[in-house]
């Protein structure tokens, strides 16, 4: 792809940046679109971004920024107005530079998981959702289900405070939700989410009794070292439907590119386009 005078960009700010895998997706798919847009790593530190956002964002080429970590929750500070799912995570992971320079933020996780449960054909409204892990992954899952109509939504977390200020945080905004916390039973859900790191590493507990999980179950996990995590294999031996950590991060991305103001990709085509695997 050529980049000139001309080059829209957004840029991708976390640290450290070498595991970053959205230029792999969006540039690929820019070039296929002659769209004169790219995605640009910018290796960020934690104590540098205050006063880096900011600055990057007054650059007249920058239409948005990508935010990934350690900077999700600090980024919060630094916006002049944010969106119902990043108020009720706590983070942000998409910046836009509106035309009077105000700084607008969105939470996209939550979306791109919903999306893919949508896709794989699940029932959202009404719905009965237990999702384990309550820090900036499973709070904006929590508020996407939420805002896309469940009916019940338990929260479990190992730091019981983090899953009751989740819980209050919801209920702000969605004061008909049946909000619960302190139970990870996944017995009569219809849909359970594993948004905690458990199955990075080969020896981790599975993060719910998988004998107490219903064929049928929706289960999805947002661990992306391995595709089929130990849990979703388990899971789906039981004949549960299960969703991969890669499924969330592609899905996201068409509602990345409406947000920016981009025509807007089909999965299946930035898969195709996608050279993550290269």
């Amino acid at each position: 792809m050529n980049i000139d005078g001309q080059t829209q960009i957004i840029a991708h700010i976390g640290y450290p940046t070498g595991a970053f895998k959205a230029p792999l997706i969006y540039n690929p798919y820019f070039e296929s679109m002659r769209l004169n847009a790219a995605v640009v790593p910018m290796g960020v530190r934690q104590e540098d971004f205050t006063q880096a956002l900011p600055c990057i964002m007054r650059l007249s080429n920058v239409r948005g920024a990508l935010i990934t970590m350690p900077h999700k929750i600090s980024v919060m500070a630094l916006l002049d107005v944010v969106s119902t799912a990043a108020a009720i995570a706590g983070s942000c992971n998409a910046v836009f530079r509106q035309e009077d320079g105000t700084l607008h933020g969105d939470m996209f996780d939550g979306v791109g998981f919903i999306r893919g449960l949508a896709a794989k054909g699940c029932s959202l409204v009404g719905a009965r959702a237990l999702v384990v892990g309550s820090g900036g992954v499973g709070s904006a899952i929590a508020a996407s289900l939420a805002a896309a109509g469940v009916a019940h939504l338990a929260l479990f977390d190992t730091i019981d405070a983090a899953a009751q200020a989740l819980a209050l945080r919801l209920l702000r905004h969605y004061p008909a939700l049946a909000v619960t916390t302190g139970n990870r039973d996944p017995d009569g859900f219809d849909i359970v989410v594993n948004a905690t790191p458990l199955g990075m590493g080969q020896d981790d507990p599975m993060p719910v009794d998988v004998a107490r999980l219903a064929p049928g179950t929706y289960v999805g996990d947002v661990v992306m070292a391995q595709e089929m995590t130990a849990f979703l294999a388990a899971a789906s031996q039981r004949g549960c439907k299960v969703q991969v950590g890669t499924d969330m991060l592609f899905e996201q991305i068409p509602a990345y590119l409406a947000y920016f103001g981009y025509p807007v990709a089909t999965v299946d085509q930035l898969r195709a386009l996608a050279r993550i695997h290269d």
